[in-house]
């Protein structure tokens, strides 16, 4: 995206709280297409929409736009933690550099207005109104922004129902809801394998209770990989006159988002995983009629402005990552959304079958109910020839029961012993490798994975 001018438009920027000259972030939200002026950038941002040609997917593409040091990792653990594009983080410094030549310039007059610019973009690519769209850190941030508030308004006879494959981390932070205000809490167990989203609908038309206030979905699930028909699962609970938030971490980036078409209440995903954005930055939606209900963690000069002007502000912190994620937003346009999400797709059922195959071994789930992670189990002697994975004990072979400590050692090994960066689960007491696929992956690194777990299955690699 090419700078349209050195200075800043301060045409229909005003003073609305505190004491920044261009805080009136509702307003300028709210205005039509028609009626809306963006702000003018500071500096020059990579040209992407003007490129007459583009890498290839694969190595090229890792070379060229991403910093992943493939001369000692192989790098297949995108659903971690994501991985930054390099020009996303180069322009994160610019804007570092430029609020610092003046900084009560910038922040007064300037960083609203062009983070109101960015979350009209964003709004455009998960199709929603961008006044019911927010930035924020990470999806953990936007969890207890939500569960926190709703909080508020239940009481001990209300539950919050969730599956057991929900994060971890959300898990406790329910905890933390419960022992907050009282509420019930009802997890709901997802039997392996699942070869139909059928069965998760089944499943939750099945648990929804009177008392059920909210439920909580993954849209995909961390550990698990399973994409959850989440439009589907929306229309059964609003029928029931039952809240959904929905943790779509993994979402963005990896499946097509329309927020108008899901219709959850609350819904939010990070742009720092498979977005590739710069580390920090994530979004969160809230429909229009839940608006006031929800506040964030920080009350700070935006609160009692208006929804988006309470977010917006969360006392001075370095904003320079959303601000990043017009570049994010540019690579996506320039290379393709389909074409990515294509690519990576047949990647990873490329992968997954290879491994099948190398290792005689099953997926957790039907390969359609994956997206960009596909759960495939390890080999059950891969602790060692004479210890199995499951089963019953013979006179040759002991049988042991899988925990997270064995699928730790293995994943340590991997990575020490052949440099391989692959998350190993323990999931309903099978071992799994969890792979990742993005568009600067190719075969070749799952075929190293496949020849390491071969190897170690030769090893006994764990005293027991």
């Amino acid at each position: 995206m090419a700078t349209q001018s050195i200075s800043i438009s301060t045409k229909k920027a005003k003073r609305d709280f505190g004491s920044f000259h261009s805080s009136n972030v509702n307003e300028l939200i709210t205005l039509s297409e028609e009626d809306y002026e963006p702000p003018s950038f500071p500096f020059e941002l990579p040209n992407y929409l003007s490129r007459d040609q583009q890498e290839s997917f694969g190595t090229a593409i890792r070379k060229s736009q991403f910093c992943l040091d493939d001369s000692k990792i192989t790098f297949i653990n995108h659903g971690a933690f994501g991985a930054v594009l390099r020009p996303a983080m180069n322009v994160s410094q610019q804007w570092r550099d430029h609020c610092e030549k003046e900084p009560v310039s910038f922040i007064d007059r300037e960083l609203n207005p062009h983070l109101v610019y960015v979350i009209r973009r964003l709004a455009k690519f998960v199709d929603c109104n961008p006044c019911d769209l927010v930035l924020v850190p990470n999806v953990t941030t936007a969890l207890n922004c939500v569960l926190q508030s709703l909080a508020r308004t239940m009481d001990a006879s209300d539950t919050i129902l969730f599956f057991n494959v929900t994060y971890g981390a959300t898990k406790k932070l329910l905890q933390y809801v419960r022992e907050l205000v009282g509420i019930g809490l009802d997890e709901v167990k997802l039997c392996f394998p699942i070869h139909s989203p059928q069965q998760v609908v089944d499943t939750l038309v099945a648990s929804l209770k009177s008392n059920t206030k909210l439920v909580v979905l993954d849209h995909v699930s961390s550990n698990y990989g399973l994409i959850l028909p989440v439009q589907e699962l929306v229309e059964i609970c609003h029928k029931r006159g039952v809240l959904v938030l929905v943790d779509g971490a993994h979402a963005m980036g990896t499946l097509p988002i329309s927020l108008r078409d899901i219709g959850a209440d609350f819904y939010t995903t990070n742009c720092h995983k498979w977005f590739c954005g710069p580390k920090g930055t994530a979004l969160m939606y809230v429909e229009h009629q839940h608006r006031n209900l929800i506040n964030p963690l920080v009350v700070s000069h935006g609160f009692q402005s208006g929804f988006n002007s309470k977010f917006i502000w969360s006392g001075l912190q370095d904003y320079a990552p959303y601000l990043a994620l017009h570049t994010v937003l540019d690579f996506w346009q320039c290379y393709g959304v389909d074409r990515m999400r294509s690519y990576m797709f047949q990647l990873v059922r490329d992968a997954a079958d290879l491994l099948q195959k190398s290792w005689g071994t099953e997926l957790l789930c039907d390969i359609t109910l994956f997206g960009t992670m596909v759960v495939v189990q390890l080999p059950a002697d891969i602790l060692g020839k004479n210890i199995q994975v499951g089963g019953a004990d013979s006179a040759e072979t002991a049988v042991h029961q899988i925990t997270y400590e064995h699928a730790e050692v293995i994943q340590n090994k991997l990575f020490y012993d052949y440099q391989i960066e692959v998350p190993i689960k323990a999931l309903d007491g099978k071992l799994y490798v969890r792979i990742s696929a993005h568009v600067y992956n190719e075969i070749e690194q799952y075929s190293r994975l496949a020849t390491a777990v071969t190897d170690l299955r030769n090893k006994a690699i764990v005293s027991l």
